[in-house]
């Protein structure tokens, strides 16, 4: 899995949003989300193994959250489809007032889909574009996630840690008893080369005086 959570918001507001898998990172976007400035942006913030990618322009923040593992070349590609899609959406409300969660539901599908396909299998032409601005990518800032909170603010994901650092204890211990076992068939090497070592030298003592055959010592 790629792309794992993806949201449209204007001014903050969430007017759609959707998710793969069976996890909740709607508090984790929502604070990344009160920190965007509003100014017309592009960046990235950091936090543990996910990234969060977002464009702003003209009050609308159109944000995707991925695993480091999908690089910025594609989750990029699939904003700037969402974007394109998104303003050519008609919402249910045409009036001027500012928009609304309930007015731009029925996109909810469609932003699903998007990340499905994106997930599954990219549009080749969109990648092509994406390729094509990729130096432009190169030049999106990317910010640790923890510059931008305030002290003693943390980002509440609800996902399973426990799991997570029982895995690395286990492996660090087991890390930890090969690197013992190497350790110590290193040590067996050096001591057995060691012992043979001073019984060659011995042995050359010893011919010194008694011959190559030892057999002039009791002469």
């Amino acid at each position: 899995m790629s792309l794992i959570h993806a949201c449209v918001a204007h001014e903050g507001l969430i007017l759609t949003e959707s998710s793969t898998g069976g996890r909740d990172f709607s508090t984790a976007v929502q604070t990344i989300l009160s920190k965007i400035p509003p100014n017309n942006s592009k960046l990235t913030y950091v936090w543990e193994q996910y990234l969060f990618h977002y464009v702003s322009e003209g009050g609308y923040t159109f944000l995707v959250m991925a695993d480091d593992a999908a690089g910025r070349r594609m989750p990029f590609a699939f904003l700037d489809d969402l974007q394109t899609r998104f303003h050519a959406f008609t919402p249910a409300s045409s009036s001027h007032m500012a928009p609304t969660a309930s007015a731009y539901s029925a996109f909810t599908p469609t932003l699903s889909s998007l990340m499905h396909t994106y997930n599954t299998n990219p549009p080749p032409d969109a990648l092509a574009t994406a390729q094509g601005n990729l130096a432009q990518v190169k030049d999106i800032m990317v910010h640790n996630v923890e510059q931008i909170l305030s002290r003693g603010e943390r980002i509440e994901l609800l996902v399973d840690k426990t799991d997570t650092m029982a895995g690395q204890a286990w492996a660090f211990r087991r890390g930890a008893r090969t690197v013992r076992r190497q350790q110590f068939w290193r040590n067996q090497k050096i001591l057995i080369l060691s012992i043979a070592v001073g019984v060659f030298f011995l042995y050359l003592f010893i011919a010194n005086f008694c011959g190559m055959a030892l057999n002039h010592c009791g002469k």
